[in-house]
């Protein structure tokens, strides 16, 4: 396991997570302090759980299949963690996060993927 292949997981699994968590009425108020349609809802979550499928198969690309499923959970106890500190002490800040990780993701897959 490389430092960017852990990389790469945590940061499509913190994007994931806080799709999944700004799906939630509660948690969408809280950031943007408006309600949402219910068409945004689906998308956020349809973006949450293709997000979490990716990495796992990025996980699964960089480590094989005997550790990628290993990594690819302590990324997302990690991501879950990420956003759920996020979530309770600066909630505005979660979607500028999530949206700064995906260029951090797309620097470290070329870095993943060649180790």
């Amino acid at each position: 396991m490389t430092s960017a292949a852990l990389a790469l997981s945590l940061t499509l699994s913190f994007s994931s997570f806080a799709a999944l968590a700004l799906s939630m009425d509660r948690h969408h108020r809280a950031v943007f302090r408006v309600p949402a349609p219910r068409s945004r809802f689906r998308s956020l979550r349809a973006a949450g759980w293709s997000g979490l499928a990716v990495s796992l198969a990025a996980s699964i690309a960089c480590s094989g299949w005997n550790f990628g499923p290993v990594q690819w959970i302590g990324g997302l106890t990690g991501a879950a963690l990420l956003v759920v500190a996020v979530m309770s002490y600066r909630p505005a800040w979660l979607r500028a996060a999530a949206i700064a990780a995906l260029p951090l993701a797309m620097i470290a897959l070329p870095f993943a993927m060649g180790s």
